[in-house]
């Protein structure tokens, strides 16, 4: 499939069929990655949301044990006065 470079105010594009975008799981207005691989430029799909997947590695870690404070806990002066 052949598409054109094309002028879209201060910038250019390309136009990408929808077909195209359904095989690779993407739709107007998702966000994409693009790299340089020997002389292709790849798009690949990004997730929208930044803190997908935390939950399961969250899960993973507390199962391997690795999930003790990295910081140890402090306190902040007054804290015994609190009263909750």
């Amino acid at each position: 499939m052949r598409a054109a470079v094309r002028k879209f105010g201060n910038s250019t594009g390309i136009i990408i069929p929808k077909p195209l975008l359904a095989a690779f799981g993407a739709s107007a207005g998702d966000g994409v990655s693009l790299t340089m691989e020997a002389g292709r430029l790849v798009i690949e799909r990004v997730d929208s949301d930044p803190q997908a997947g935390w939950a399961e590695a969250a899960e993973q870690l507390a199962a391997e044990g690795d999930d003790g404070l990295v910081w140890p806990e402090f306190g902040n002066d007054g804290d015994k006065d609190l009263k909750w």
